[in-house]
C-alpha cells in the first residue's frame, strides 16, 4: 500500500525533510529513482530533452558503478544528481551504522548535497547522524508518487495520479527502473505534454 499524494501528518512528523518547493512558482520538480540503466535513463534523458525539462536523478551507487557512462549523460545534460544510497537500503530494516555507510559509500560517488530514502523510510537518528557527517545535506521526500513501480497499476492510471495530484512546487517520483518500465514510457511524454500546454516549467533542485 502507498499514497499517491503526501498528507500533511507526514510531513509534520518529518519537518526538517524536504516535501516540496514554493507554491508561488508554476514549476514542477520531477525526480526520477533507482537509475543509472541502460534500458530506462536514456529515454529519461532523451523525453526531457523534448520538453526542454530538467530533473533530477537520484542515483543507486552500485548503479553508478555498473553505467558510469550514463551516469556522466545525466551530468552532461545539465540535470541534478542526488545519493539514493549505494544497495537501495531501507532505512527501517538496517542498523544505523551499515546504512551510514552505504549512503556514504554512494556519497563518493554522487557528491551532492541531496539524498532521498529508499522507499522514503529513514530513522530519526540516521537523519542527524547523516547531517553531521554530509555537509549542508537537503534530504528529498516527495508530494506525489507516480506508482509506476507498481505492477498492478495500468499506464492510464499512472498517468492520472501525477496529473491529479501536481501543483505548483511538486516534487514528484518516476523511476527509470525495469520494473517502472511500462509505466514510466507511457506516462512521462504524456505529462509533460500536458503540464507544458499548462504553462508549468520543469526544474531540478
Amino acid at each position: 500500500m502507498y499514497l499517491v499524494k503526501t498528507p500533511f501528518w507526514l510531513r509534520w512528523l518529518y519537518p526538517g525533510l524536504t516535501w516540496y518547493k514554493n507554491r508561488k512558482e508554476k514549476c514542477i520538480y520531477l525526480t526520477f529513482d533507482d537509475g543509472p540503466i541502460p534500458e530506462a535513463t536514456p529515454f529519461v534523458l532523451e523525453t526531457l530533452k523534448r520538453f526542454d525539462a530538467k530533473a533530477t536523478f537520484f542515483c543507486i551507487g552500485d548503479n553508478i558503478k555498473k553505467h558510469p557512462d550514463i551516469f556522466r549523460q545525466i551530468i552532461q545534460a545539465g540535470h541534478q544528481v542526488g545519493n539514493h544510497t549505494f544497495n537501495h537500503l531501507n532505512g527501517w530494516g538496517t542498523d544505523d551504522d551499515t546504512y551510514i555507510e552505504n549512503v556514504l559509500w554512494c556519497q563518493k560517488l554522487t557528491q551532492t548535497p541531496f539524498f532521498r530514502p529508499p522507499y522514503g523510510k529513514i530513522k530519526r537518528s540516521q537523519v542527524s547522524n547523516l547531517k553531521s557527517q554530509i555537509s549542508n545535506l537537503n534530504i528529498i521526500m516527495w508530494d506525489v508518487l507516480s506508482g509506476d513501480f507498481d505492477l498492478t497499476l495500468n499506464p492510464e492510471k499512472c498517468l492520472q495520479n501525477v496529473l491529479k495530484h501536481a501543483q505548483n512546487g511538486s516534487i514528484i517520483i518516476f523511476h527509470d527502473s525495469l520494473k517502472a518500465w511500462k509505466r514510466l514510457e507511457y506516462t512521462l511524454p504524456r505529462a509533460l505534454a500536458y503540464w507544458q500546454k499548462q504553462g508549468y516549467t520543469f526544474a531540478a533542485l
